[in-house]
């Protein structure tokens, strides 16, 4: 199947996903919080787009499903509230943000995905390690934990968007600047990667670019963007701030202790040399090459070891 046939499958899996969506919230149960509502109906498109998975043998069917709901809930909100008191400049920043950042990652997507006869190589050794679960394991680990994680990311977007919130203040513009940049520094960093894959040799490992300053920057970007977001409802109610950041921390501990752990091994496995960045380069925040080590070596002298 060509790619343009594969990319039009999937474009019909989240139109019919999100039919449904817009479904259950236009004829579906009013539970009175826009947060609920809208939760809901993400778990609706979510089993849709598991359907489609299974349907098709590829649940790569979910990929961009990543991408393409959080601007979805972030009109729904939007849109839906009649909360007074939710200040309109702020909500107009937020709404840019997610709109860039939704749009980079699912061109991205499009740019990347081979096509049908293409699968994330995770799945296939998620559903075989379990064995006669392999099907709840996809539905559970692969379709609905990622659409948990991003919904409880997004909370701060709904917060913004549906509740009372001060004026703006120098924190809508850290917020500001660092949704912006996460997406920009994603781009760069796919294009720096994109460039060594067309001329590197077999087993070779990426270590250029911002690739040298951290062994992962394009989830730096990612869990970035999602900081950003907290960061705006933060400024709009310093007060919540201790709720508001529990998605983005989950985010941050699902890359840190899933996500950078799997893509480590399979590329020590699939280059050798890459142990060497390893102890050389730090796995998730970016720092100047050559910082790392430094803090290595002062960290054994620290400690007294050789």
């Amino acid at each position: 199947m060509s790619k343009g046939a594969s990319l039009a499958r999937v474009g019909l899996v989240y139109a019919v996903a999100l039919a449904a969506a817009t479904a259950w919230l236009v004829l579906g149960p009013d539970t009175g919080r826009l947060w609920l509502d809208a939760l809901l109906a993400d778990l609706v498109a979510t089993v849709v787009v598991f359907g489609f998975s299974r349907y098709f043998g590829n649940s790569s069917c979910y990929d961009a499903y990543w991408s393409v709901l959080p601007p979805y809930l972030a009109a729904y909100w939007w849109l839906a509230s009649d909360t007074p008191g939710v200040d309109d400049a702020r909500s107009a920043l937020l709404l840019i943000v997610v709109a860039v950042w939704a749009i980079r990652l699912t061109g991205n997507w499009i740019h990347d995905w081979p096509g049908m006869h293409h699968e994330d190589w995770r799945y296939p050794m998620l559903r075989d390690g379990a064995g006669r679960w392999g099907v709840a394991v996809d539905f559970s680990g692969i379709h609905l934990v990622p659409t948990l994680i991003v919904f409880g990311a997004l909370v701060p977007a709904w917060a913004v968007l549906d509740r009372p919130g001060g004026s703006l203040n120098w924190l809508d513009a850290v917020a500001l600047v660092v949704g912006l940049g996460a997406p920009v520094l994603q781009f760069v960093a796919d294009a720096q990667m994109r460039a060594v894959i067309r001329e590197r040799q077999p087993g070779q490992a990426m270590h250029r670019g911002l690739w040298a300053w951290s062994r992962h920057p394009n989830y730096f970007g990612e869990v970035s963007f999602w900081f950003a977001l907290s960061f705006f409802a933060i400024a709009g109610s310093p007060g919540d701030a201790w709720w508001l950041l529990i998605g983005p921390v989950v985010m941050l501990l699902m890359f840190e202790f899933a996500s950078i752990p799997m893509m480590d091994q399979r590329s020590l496995e699939r280059r050798p040399s890459y142990q060497q960045i390893i102890d050389t380069t730090p796995r998730l925040i970016l720092l100047p090459p050559g910082t790392f080590r430094s803090r290595q070596r002062g960290a054994r002298v620290a400690t007294g070891a050789s």
